[in-house]
């Protein structure tokens, strides 16, 4: 089955009381943040971007909060542009201006862990890209599609794609806008675990839980930033930067209950996550990308 014959399938019928279009559910020190537009095969759309992006704000700021796993409701995570809003698209009614920027979730602090659980393509490949890691259903199936709709490689997936498969594959991914399937997803690097669909989710929020049981969240933090900091600096800007975030991080009580917890052969119990850390300001940079918007290109006119 092609990418096209999935999003061409019967639409999963609409509940008579229509539930939010993100859904969060939070346990163990895991939210997952479910896509919920079953009625639109979880297209993307303004109000599903505001939503999934206010949801991660919300985690953010939650204390309770120490790692996230993002996926879509039924059989789809979510396979681009709502198709109703792409017709608009074509149509010339299609505007950048006003949008939040589109690697917001690159500025999470905690970590994203993102359950694949179907049909991913356009947009939905660009924010699956965004998660720090990857669970994917053996069912799933990919594509970049820009190509096969009129379109050049959105919101700098060429960047990204380039980075994580290297240029030639990245080429071929974006020229022909194929689909390919999990394995080749996995064989190419761009999900670390395949899993049967019913057990991807369950996986995913393993993993998750063992972060937020095991794992200081400053230093996950701190970690995140640096990762995506140092992709676009030499050796020498990394090991400056993190000469500075190893000062801090002594500083904090995480490294003596990091060192107590084993002796005393008990779970850590690290401190959360202070909303006054800010790692843009413990290294002197900021996440690139990951604040600009349209309008800071094109302006607001």
């Amino acid at each position: 089955m092609t990418l096209e014959d999935s999003m061409t399938d019967t639409a999963e019928p609409a509940t008579e009381a229509p539930e939010p279009i993100v859904l969060e559910e939070t346990a163990d020190g895991v939210r997952v943040v479910t896509l919920n537009r079953p009625d639109r095969r979880n297209g993307w759309s303004p109000e599903l971007e505001a939503a999934y992006f206010a949801a991660l704000d919300r985690c953010d700021a939650d204390d309770e909060v120490k790692a996230v796993v993002v996926t879509g409701v039924g059989r789809f995570f979510c396979p681009g542009l709502d198709l109703t809003r792409l017709a608009k698209v074509a149509g010339g009614g299609f505007s950048l201006a006003g949008r939040p920027p589109q690697y917001r979730p690159r500025r999470l602090r905690k970590p994203l862990i993102a359950a694949i659980n179907g049909a991913c393509a356009g947009i939905g490949l660009v924010q699956a890209l965004q998660a720090d890691v990857r669970f994917c259903a053996e069912e799933a199936r990919f594509s970049t599609a820009f190509a096969r709709r009129g379109l050049a490689a959105e919101y700098a997936i060429s960047w990204v794609l380039s980075r994580y498969v290297g240029v030639e594959n990245a080429l071929d991914l974006l020229l022909s806008a194929r689909t390919f399937d999990a394995a080749e997803a996995h064989r190419l690097g761009l999900v670390s675990r395949l899993l049967p669909r019913e057990r991807v989710l369950d996986e995913a929020v393993a993993y998750a839980r063992d972060l937020a049981a095991n794992c200081a969240p400053a230093a996950m933090a701190a970690i995140k930033h640096q990762v995506y900091t140092d992709l676009e600096t030499g050796l020498e800007d990394a090991m400056a930067r993190s000469l500075q975030v190893m000062v801090a991080s002594n500083t904090f009580t995480d490294l003596a209950e990091g060192v107590a917890a084993p002796g005393e052969k008990r779970p850590p119990r690290f401190a959360p996550l202070s909303t006054a850390y800010d790692a843009d300001e413990v290294t002197g940079r900021p996440v690139p990308g990951a604040t600009l918007t349209a309008d800071d290109v094109l302006g607001t006119d």
